[in-house]
């Protein structure tokens, strides 16, 4: 039993030494520089990273509320990795703050509950994991302590998140009195599309929906992601939404599938809403982070088009595409992050004439938004097309079209902030700006994984043969 755990749960077992580590560094009255603390957390964090690249073991544990396999490993890996590239660009701004050393321990404790709920075979196991993964998320979202916008975001995230966590407890409870089950297993056993049940999934697909900020439960997203640290936002946009339709695929595709052609048709109009208002309010924003918090928007739009194919194509090409997009949005947000904390610009006009002074930082942010758009040969186009072709699968043509008209609409908000950091003129451009060497790092990381994984095909099959079961 103790060597299963130990193999089944390398992930949380080498997560949950590195938060014991901070901790007892924390506690034990130690004075370290920040500059040393931060490169100790982050060679802590590519630690923990090599960890979860060892073999794990397949299986359930703790009367099966917990599963792993070589998917699920693999999952957790990217959000390691996201998490790592995070902490890397994140070092400008954590070495002028007073508590680096909480930031990352909120920061690591929302990762061990997605790594919790990746894991969950059990409804009671994937709420705790989805609590521990979303309160610290608000404590991050007012980490900027002297500024009156980040924590009006961080009152905006708790009364979202309680209101969608009261919308999943409540479909939960149905769930149970209808199926008189917890288990995913047993769930699927028992039911049998009643009204009941279908209104139980229907308040569950809610909960989902403010999680990951599906139209019309996405008012809360803009300001949130504004009045956070880019940081902090970075990581709400890619690795909290990526959890969390890492639970929701395995969720529909095997818990739900008897409920398959009701929820559908929910998806179906989900994505064309999400897709089309994402689109038209990044269209008129005047702040980036606004800008990108709308694309995101319409990022999971392109997501549910995958998703709706119900299979192991629609399955492979999520993971696939949420791969991609940890590069192509933090690297994205790695230069929106840098250029805010040495200027505190955050405007899409301040990158006015951005090349004549920052090429380095130009060229990632233009690298990481033809990627967003789908703009081939970068990895975001192949995201997008198994997105497309995933969802094709059945048969919704009149989907694909709609997707795809929105990823040419898309395409002007996008180089509208190429063209003012290429060819625009501003008397006073941002500065010159020394980038800290992990920030380059970080940088690099999401500029070469567009470059590549859009090259290696051997990426997607890999994922496609170990998303068998669905």
């Amino acid at each position: 039993m103790l060597k299963d755990i130990f193999l089944m749960m390398n992930h949380e077992l080498s997560l949950g030494l590195v938060l014991l580590m901070l901790l007892l560094l924390k506690v034990s009255g130690k004075v370290l520089s920040i500059d040393g603390m931060l490169r100790l957390v982050n060679g802590l964090l590519l630690l923990n990273l090599a960890a979860g690249l060892l073999p794990g073991d397949e299986g359930y544990l703790f009367h099966d509320m917990f599963h792993s396999n070589s998917l699920v490993s693999l999952e957790k890996n990217i959000l390691n990795l996201g998490t790592l590239i995070i902490s890397l660009q994140a070092y400008p701004w954590l070495s002028r703050h007073e508590h680096p050393e909480e930031f990352y321990f909120l920061l690591l404790s929302t990762l061990l509950g997605m790594f919790f709920m990746i894991s969950s075979n059990n409804l009671l196991m994937f709420y705790l994991g989805l609590e521990l993964s979303t309160i610290p998320l608000a404590a991050l979202a007012n980490f900027d302590l002297d500024k009156r916008q980040s924590s009006e975001a961080a009152l905006k995230f708790i009364i979202s998140s309680a209101f969608s966590s009261g919308l999943l407890l409540l479909g939960i409870s149905l769930v149970y009195g209808t199926t008189g089950s917890l288990g995913f297993a047993e769930i699927v056993q028992k039911l049998d599309d009643s009204p009941l049940q279908l209104f139980a999934f229907i308040l569950l697909l809610a909960g989902f929906g403010f999680k990951i900020s599906v139209v019309p439960f996405h008012l809360w997203t803009a300001d949130v992601y504004e009045g956070s640290p880019v940081v902090v936002t970075s990581y709400l946009s890619v690795i909290s939404k990526g959890s969390i339709f890492f639970v929701l695929v395995p969720v529909l595709f095997t818990v739900f599938k008897p409920l398959a052609d009701s929820w559908y048709h929910m998806l179906v109009i989900l994505s064309v809403l999400t897709m089309i208002i994402g689109n038209l309010f990044a269209l008129r924003q005047d702040s980036i982070k606004r800008m990108l918090a709308f694309s995101s928007i319409t990022q999971v739009g392109f997501i549910l088009v995958g998703v709706s194919g119900s299979s192991q194509t629609g399955a492979a090409a999520v993971v696939y595409f949420v791969l991609v997009y940890i590069f192509s949005n933090l690297g994205a947000f790695g230069v929106v992050a840098l250029v805010s904390a040495f200027t505190g610009k955050e405007k899409i006009e301040d990158y006015n004439g951005l090349y004549s002074t920052n090429p380095f930082l130009s060229w990632v942010l233009a690298i990481s938004l033809f990627s967003l758009a789908g703009i081939p040969p970068t990895a975001g186009f192949f995201g997008k097309f198994f997105l497309l072709m995933a969802g094709a699968e059945q048969g919704n043509y009149a989907l694909i079209t709609v997707a795809a008209l929105n990823m040419i609409v898309s395409l002007y908000y996008y180089l509208r902030i190429i063209r003012a950091v290429f060819m625009e003129k501003s008397p006073g451009p941002i500065p010159p700006l020394t980038i800290p060497v992990l920030s380059r790092f970080g940088l690099l990381l999401c500029a070469i994984g567009i470059a590549l994984f859009g090259l290696w095909g051997w990426i997607y099959h890999y994922i496609y043969s170990l998303s068998s079961p669905f």
